[in-house]
């Protein structure tokens, strides 16, 4: 997994955005995403990707008694410790391929914007069902496909600056797509909705909801957020354990 995030002027970027500053409330799919978590009282929550750490504090808040963050970079596990720190909480600088995910350990699983910088995602989710207890949820969200296979993931504009369509190319060629994103060239990882689904099938899961991220009514007065109707961004999915 790249890590871009302990990249000074990257992370300087990222510290800017919304969702940095606001937390979850600045996240334009937490409408979607917060209804896909279980009930968390008594539980053991694993977060693979945690960022700032504001999915961990959430469910620390929800009741989970043991909440682990990983995350690949060193900058991304300071903030988190600074800003959501927690006696049920364990920060731990990992990457998500790097994690021994001990068997049958965690009742819930997730993942939030990082699997879509993954290589080998099937692996991921055969590490997932492995460490999830039986009945265990794993909700992730990723960047949808439509929006990995966009060319550069920008927009084809007009003279005047206007988006004018979202170009999609070698949608069936999953691999690294090479992207500009807060000003640096980031690496992330293409996956087609398939690879996705089927991945989580035939390694044991049973599909709970699938969506994909709308942002809500009251956001759509936010410039550009109109956009965001034209084209998927990301997929949400609550899976659960088979066992």
């Amino acid at each position: 997994m790249n890590n871009e995030y302990d990249n000074e002027k990257f992370f300087e970027e990222y510290a800017k955005m919304s969702r940095s500053i606001e937390g979850l409330s600045g996240a334009g799919e937490w409408h979607q995403l917060k209804p896909l978590f279980p009930l968390l009282q008594g539980k053991t929550v694993l977060d693979l990707g945690c960022g700032y750490g504001w999915h961990c504090k959430f469910a620390a808040e929800q009741g989970a008694i043991q909440v682990l963050g990983l995350d690949l970079s060193q900058k991304m596990i300071h903030e988190a410790e600074r800003r959501n720190r927690s006696n049920k909480i364990q920060y731990r600088v990992c990457g998500i391929e790097e994690y021994e995910y001990p068997e049958n350990t965690w009742d819930c699983v997730i993942s939030n914007l990082a699997l879509h910088y993954i290589e080998n995602i099937e692996m991921v989710f055969q590490k997932v069902y492995r460490t999830l207890k039986p009945q265990g949820i794993f909700v992730f969200n990723i960047e949808h496909p439509v929006f990995t296979a966009g060319v550069g993931q920008d927009w084809i504009y007009s003279e005047s600056k206007k988006p004018l369509y979202w170009p999609v190319d070698d949608y069936f060629k999953p691999g690294e797509r090479s992207t500009h994103f807060l000003g640096c060239t980031v690496a992330k990882q293409h996956h087609t909705l398939t690879q996705i689904l089927m991945g989580l099938l035939n390694n044991g899961f049973g599909l709970e909801t699938v969506e994909e991220a709308q942002p809500a009514e009251e956001m759509l007065d936010i410039p550009g957020m109109k956009d965001e109707l034209r084209r998927p961004m990301m997929l949400l999915v609550k899976a659960i354990v088979r066992k």
